[in-house]
């Protein structure tokens, strides 16, 4: 059954296929490079600058081990999604919790086997480009190799299988926990209010993210490495908050921005208010990947920007702990960043086209009552312009306070240096948004709507 929902709809599980993909590859270059580091000839170690082949694939490993996560929670949050009348038909022929989750747990596990070894090859190849980049930027020893050994692919795997269980259950638990009569029905509605669990952990989430940030903010100037690191973990943190407790804050900017819409365009952007601030859970889910690439790209550039504005204006030129120190430093934060971006952007994209293919039938219902292809269009025109504002606003409120707090330590200040790259990022989350939205609206819209309605086409 689980093969049978993978060949029945392809489209709907090449975002979760993608992220698994990246999870494999990336492990698996920086388990290489961190066995690279490790078999290297302890005089080949000594002789480099810098921070050493195992702490750099370390910290870039598990910094890509969480956003993995955190993309393939969404993914396959998604993949479910489109699923869910199935698997609410299925709960109501008699399948139990049980076997509900262990459709999905099927699936998932195909997903990965299928992409380990492209993801093998992909990140092999990876580890041998950033060796032969570190080893000409001075970082590595020029004697060092990447070593044939399969230990670190067959961690990659292990990894990427533990965190496509772990998502599957974070995933599945709702449309498995719920009675089997009111599954096929929340299939078609919005789901209530957030539970007390979620918005517990949400709450939990949120005030582990202040005290990194708190702790980021007191680190001493011999210890800005560390004050980095934290700041870019209390960001995640804070950034799991907000897809705990999303539906909220996504509903308070969504009641401020709509009225704007209502003024500027009064047909369109009073139903695409109505439709966002009605269905705060969906924007949520739209929302939540923009703030990711905001959120993450925002506070790598502002943290960087920083320290080099203080390495600057400090009388050695350089800053005290080595944050930024180097060309080579800069462009570790640049790999970083843009590893980043990779796992935001896809996470972005695959959630936007889930999330607007989805709503076929309402599309549908709307056309049966009047509403021509040209209206729904527009209106999925603001709706896109108020959901990228929504995630660029909840995003930049994260990278706000992550950088406020590593400036904090780095110049004693609570106010960083913004770079002009941060404008690059908003117009970068729009150019996702907004044409991944009407992309697939437009696609969503057409079709007999009579049809599309009575369910018989997806």
């Amino acid at each position: 059954m689980s093969l049978g929902q993978m060949r029945r709809r392809p489209a709907s599980f090449a975002g979760l296929a993608i992220a698994l993909f990246l999870a494999v590859a990336t492990v698996t270059l920086f388990g290489l490079l961190f066995a690279a580091g490790a078999t290297a000839p302890a005089a080949a170690r000594e002789a480099t600058a810098g921070p050493g082949l195992m702490v750099i694939a370390g910290a870039f490993g598990e910094i890509a081990v969480l956003v993995a996560f955190f993309v393939v929670v969404n993914a396959l949050a998604s993949a479910l999604r489109q699923q869910h009348r199935e698997l609410a038909l299925l709960r109501t022929i008699a399948a139990t919790p049980r076997q509900a989750r262990r459709l999905v747990r099927g699936q998932v596990l195909a997903l990965t086997l299928l992409v380990a070894v492209p993801g093998w090859v992909v990140g092999a190849a990876g580890a041998r480009g950033f060796l032969a980049e570190l080893q000409r930027r001075g970082m590595a020893a020029p004697g060092v190799r990447v070593p044939g050994t399969p230990l670190p692919m067959v961690v990659a795997l292990a990894v990427a299988l533990a965190v496509a269980l772990a998502a599957s259950a974070v995933a599945a638990r709702r449309i498995s926990r719920i009675a089997p009569t009111a599954a096929l029905t929340a299939s078609a509605t919005e789901h209530g209010r957030t539970g007390a669990p979620r918005l517990l952990a949400g709450i939990g989430a949120l005030a582990g993210g202040g005290l990194l940030l708190r702790l980021a903010a007191t680190r001493p100037t011999a210890q800005l490495d560390k004050a980095g690191q934290a700041a870019l973990f209390g960001a995640l943190l804070l950034l799991v908050a907000l897809a705990l407790v999303g539906p909220l804050a996504a509903r308070v900017l969504a009641a401020a921005l709509g009225t704007p819409a209502r003024v500027l365009a009064p047909g369109a952007g009073w139903l695409a208010d109505a439709n966002l601030r009605g269905y705060a859970r969906r924007l949520s889910s739209a929302v939540v990947p923009v703030a990711l690439l905001v959120g993450l790209s925002g506070t790598m550039v502002i943290m960087t920007r920083t320290a080099e504005h203080a390495a600057s204006a400090s009388p050695t030129g350089v800053t005290t702990a080595g944050f930024v120190t180097s060309a080579s430093d800069v462009w570790l934060r640049q790999i970083e960043l843009a590893l980043l971006v990779c796992f935001a952007a896809v996470s972005t994209v695959n959630t936007l086209v889930a999330v607007t293919a989805d709503r076929r039938r309402e599309f549908a219902l709307l056309r049966l009552v009047g509403a021509t292809r040209s209206q729904l269009m527009r209106m999925l025109t603001a709706e896109a312009v108020l959901t990228t504002a929504v995630g660029v606003l909840l995003g930049a409120a994260v990278a706000g306070a992550a950088s406020a707090a590593f400036s904090t330590a780095v110049t004693g200040s609570a106010v960083p240096s913004v770079p002009m790259a941060v404008w690059w990022i908003v117009a970068g989350a729009a150019a996702l948004t907004v044409p991944g939205i009407l992309a697939t609206g437009l696609r969503a819209v057409h079709g007999p709507a009579a049809e599309l309605v009575g369910g018989g086409r997806d």
